[in-house]
């Protein structure tokens, strides 16, 4: 039995610029014990998947389970099994780290002892003992996401959720989020990931689900995406951006044989195009840059990213700004965020 199963997932909220389809016949399935990275840019559906499959949102339309258990039909249930660590630090900033581990023990209806006894245990896990007993509002961003997660482990969930769990973290508090994440794998938890990092998704996940306008459009694992874009691809940036549509005829008289298989960013004046043959295809091309006047900022050789493999799949990239700005929502603003993992 899968430890996810939904099919056509459909929601759709009204805006004052109109409905926005967050969810649009989305398909899903996690297997026991494995790492989902659910990956797509801003407003992709990332966010609203997770609330639907734990228990804070109603799909419009479809069906969805989780354990077993249908996410309309068995949510009070449901909600004993899981845990949901979200974008946002959901803990109270004027309660010790303590006493917040220890509330969401007595939310997930542990005794009074045993909730006190688990706090111990993750505040000891996530390294937060020292600071067991200091005003969370105290803490940096790194703590704060440490506390949320051991907050969502309190109740020993089956599954956990974790909604982009390190944005907003400098790159060492990011690291550090993800050993802790390797711990819980190493455990035999089951985690649906979401994340617009591609190197978290490349890290931490046995599958790669590729969402987007609420759709997944690509599920494999990162090595099977990947092939899908092709062998080794060349890479320049030219120093003048007048000259990209020059380099790209360049490429393609000596890398491949469509210009449209050249992808072109013009904000980074940066060109990409297969390119097998590897170091030798690479001097030839710059050789001919040369030759056509064309001043090189940089090249290089590179294998496919995920990066490469959304660029193929969608036409754009990852990480991009939402229609009203860099907000992570996807149209579901009204949800608040710090529902209640327990009931």
């Amino acid at each position: 039995m899968s430890a996810i199963s939904a099919q056509a997932l459909t929601k759709v909220f009204t805006t004052r610029a109109g409905p926005v389809h967050a969810l649009d016949g989305l398909d899903l399935e996690v297997a026991r014990g494995t790492v989902l990275g659910l990956l797509g840019p801003n407003g992709a559906g990332k966010t609203t998947t997770v609330r639907i499959l734990a228990t804070l949102l109603r799909p419009d339309s479809g069906r969805a389970t989780v354990l077993g258990h249908d996410v309309v039909r068995d949510a009070q249930q449901l909600r004993r099994l899981i845990g949901l660590s979200g974008q946002y630090a959901a803990v109270d900033e004027n309660l010790t780290a303590a006493e917040n581990l220890w509330m969401f023990g007595r939310l997930y209806q542990l005794p009074s002892r045993t909730a006190r006894s688990r706090a111990g245990e993750l505040l000891e896990q996530f390294a937060l003992s020292g600071a067991a007993d200091s005003i969370v509002k105290t803490y940096s961003g790194g703590m704060r996401r440490r506390l949320d997660l051991a907050s969502a482990l309190i109740g020993h969930p089956q599954l956990l959720f974790l909604d982009e769990p390190t944005t907003g973290l400098d790159p060492r508090s990011r690291v550090s989020m993800w050993n802790v994440i390797r711990d819980l794998v190493r455990e035999g938890s089951t985690l649906l990931l979401t994340t617009q990092y591609l190197e978290e998704a490349d890290a931490l996940a046995d599958v790669i689900a590729v969402v987007d306008t609420g759709k997944i459009i690509a599920c494999g694992t990162a090595a099977e995406l990947k092939s899908q874009v092709g062998g080794e691809r060349v890479e320049i940036v030219v120093n003048n951006p007048a000259d990209l549509d020059r380099a790209r005829n360049v490429i393609s008289r000596h890398c491949t044989a469509d210009a449209v298989d050249t992808v072109v960013d013009e904000r980074a004046k940066r060109l990409t195009a297969p390119a097998d043959g590897g170091m030798r295809k690479l001097t030839t091309l710059i050789r001919a840059l040369d030759e056509a006047g064309i001043v090189l900022d940089d090249f290089g050789l590179r294998r496919p990213t995920l990066d490469d493999v959304f660029l193929r799949l969608t036409g754009h990239a990852v990480r991009q700004k939402s229609a009203e700005g860099e907000g992570d929502g996807d149209g579901d603003e009204a949800v608040d965020a710090r529902v209640g993992r327990a009931s």
